[in-house]
């Protein structure tokens, strides 16, 4: 079993900036890659952006330019720094993994979410 846990979120003025850490422990063979979703009430899951295995960043058009992914590969770690927040970045912001098993079989999994409320 594969543990995501995460930490950074609160309320942050508009204009401001948080970091968002989550770091995964258990079972792990590998991670693939990592990434950070967030959801609203009534909406779907969306992407905010993720990271590859070997580093490569890829973002919603909605984030580019303001938020920057990165991850510590030896501490099975990956990071949000969100910068010029909107009102609209509020929401609930959950990380993701896909975590290779000692079998060779990828699994995804979620963090419990961490609340991100920027105020106007």
């Amino acid at each position: 079993q594969v543990q995501l846990v995460e930490s950074g979120g609160g309320l942050v003025q508009a204009g401001g900036s948080l970091r968002l850490s989550c770091a995964a422990s258990g079972s792990i063979f590998s991670i693939n890659a990592m990434g950070w979703y967030r959801q609203t009430p009534g909406k779907q899951r969306e992407l905010v952006a993720a990271i590859t295995s070997i580093g490569v960043p890829n973002y919603a058009d909605a984030v580019k330019g303001r938020f920057t992914i990165s991850r510590d590969i030896a501490k099975n770690t990956v990071y949000l720094q969100m910068n010029s927040l909107k009102f609209e970045d509020t929401a609930d912001y959950y990380c993701n993994a896909n975590v290779r098993a000692r079998d060779g079989t990828y699994y995804d999994y979620w963090g419990q979410g961490t609340q991100v409320t920027v105020s106007s």
